[in-house]
């Protein structure tokens, strides 16, 4: 007869009488097709009720551990799995996820954003707000591009801050820009060959690989991509960021967005996919014209995300399609599920079309160009102009310092980080090795300026 120690048990009488027997199964203590007593004789042995017992004995049957015979009792089951799938109690995972676990006191190039400059107030009103007036449309599964409302708002606001004229029905609403990146490979196809710029986003070479494309590097030059070697490359799709190239903060001239253009309209297939991802923060003078608006011929793929405008953690981007792609797209990829939830995609629309997206870019502009004018006097407070050179355009939210010294960018990285102090620089950048560029990158959007002296001190030891 089965005999169990019920005493002092924490859980439900018929979970821990479940795993009691469970335990005895996989261990072969319960040999396959043995009989186990009724649930009436096993309940008078324990000194439990039968609706103990029926609980237990209906949950080890729902999951294949019991069998019954009708008229005939209950019997242990036959386990047919590998010896290796014997449950491993107190097996310690040993799991790398290649992660750095020593953060750095102080970045010079973090992207993150800071966590006052989130307009807190206003998104929890208007979070309570979409709760009180959308609990029909909350429950109601957004179409695979994204809710209208949002789509709506997000091509109102293309007009009146980018001159774009877009129709919702153009926007693909997804999380995150590189979730979009991968819809767009399907959608062109992995058999295109993609070009990237050099230096540039590195991830965006991982992306395209994994995706089975094959990416090609192109070289700039001081005003972009080299359309020179564009064409030697033999790419037909192009991956640029002409507003504010990461890194370089290169903004390309109109003269070579024109040739840009052109090398798109010679060969049916080519298109180009404009990143446009921190053109809010211009901070004199209008915003630079996007490709995607004095395109002609339908060839650019435009694409924007919010984690650089409110914060990283919230993964809304958006592309904007030419009526051709569009319709392929709902063609070939309507199938696919929309990756944002449908609330977050109400609030947002919310936020965008009652206004406060322009106050927010407005109030953040005066605030980053406050804090830049900040940081640049500190460095000058620190540095002389025969140490240290500044290289902005006033476009985005980095800028770059040109060290003047005999040591490597490896070197100066590693005497920063022996100080918990981290940097990026240009070369970082590059798909292939390179030379020292001595150009290194100081993203002021999530920099605290309160350790910023301390840095800036240890930054110019370590270039001596």
């Amino acid at each position: 007869m089965l005999t169990y120690e019920l005493d002092n048990v924490d859980i439900p009488l018929y979970q821990h009488l479940y795993e009691c027997i469970k335990n005895d199964i996989l261990s072969g203590k319960i040999t396959k097709n043995q009989k186990m007593p009724s649930k009436r004789t096993l309940a008078s042995n324990l000194g439990v009720s039968t609706i103990t017992i029926e609980n237990a004995y209906d949950q080890l049957i729902s999951e294949g551990y019991m069998y019954a015979l009708p008229k005939k009792g209950y019997y242990a089951a036959e386990l047919q799995r590998p010896q290796s799938l014997a449950p491993k109690m107190n097996k310690v995972l040993v799991i790398d996820k290649k992660r750095k676990t020593d953060e750095p006191v102080f970045e010079f190039s973090s992207s993150r954003t800071e966590s006052e400059d989130f307009p807190f107030s206003i998104w929890s009103r208007l979070v309570r707000t979409t709760l009180a007036s959308k609990e029909k449309e909350l429950l109601e599964v957004s179409p695979c591009e994204g809710v209208y409302e949002l789509r709506s708002a997000i091509a109102n606001h293309l007009t009146s801050f980018r001159g774009m004229y877009v129709d919702p029905d153009q926007i693909i609403v997804g999380a995150g820009t590189e979730y979009l990146y991968a819809l767009l490979i399907k959608l062109l196809g992995n058999e295109k060959i993609y070009a990237i710029e050099n230096p540039g986003y590195k991830k965006l070479s991982y992306i395209y690989r994994s995706n089975m494309a094959e990416c090609r590097y192109v070289d700039m030059d001081d005003h972009g991509i080299d359309i020179g070697l564009l064409e030697k490359s033999g790419a037909e799709v192009a991956h640029i960021s002409p507003t504010h190239h990461f890194p370089t903060g290169i903004t390309m001239p109109v003269s070579r967005r024109y040739e840009l253009l052109a090398w798109a309209n010679e060969k049916e297939g080519r298109y180009i996919i404009e990143d446009d991802y921190d053109s809010e923060f211009r901070l004199k003078g209008r915003p630079v014209p996007t490709l995607q608006s004095i395109d002609a011929c339908e060839k650019v793929i435009y694409m924007n995300t919010f984690s650089k405008s409110l914060t990283s953690t919230i993964r809304i981007s958006y592309m904007v399609l030419p009526e051709k792609l569009a319709n392929l797209y709902f063609e070939k990829l309507s199938f696919y599920s929309n990756t944002v939830s449908t609330f977050d995609q109400y609030v947002l629309a919310a936020f965008i079309s009652e206004g406060y997206f322009e106050k927010h870019i407005n109030r953040m502009r005066l605030r980053y160009e406050k804090k830049k004018m900040r940081i640049l006097e500190m460095i000058s407070s620190i540095f002389s102009e025969e140490e240290c050179k500044v290289i902005d355009n006033d476009s985005g939210l980095h800028f770059l310092l040109e060290l003047k010294t005999k040591h490597s960018d490896a070197q100066i990285k590693e005497k920063l980080q022996k100080k918990r102090i981290s940097i990026g620089c240009v070369s970082d950048y590059y798909m292939e090795e390179v030379c020292d560029s001595h150009l290194f990158i100081v993203n002021y959007s999530g920099i605290k300026t309160d350790g910023m002296t301390d840095a800036l001190k240890e930054l110019k030891n370590a270039i001596r």
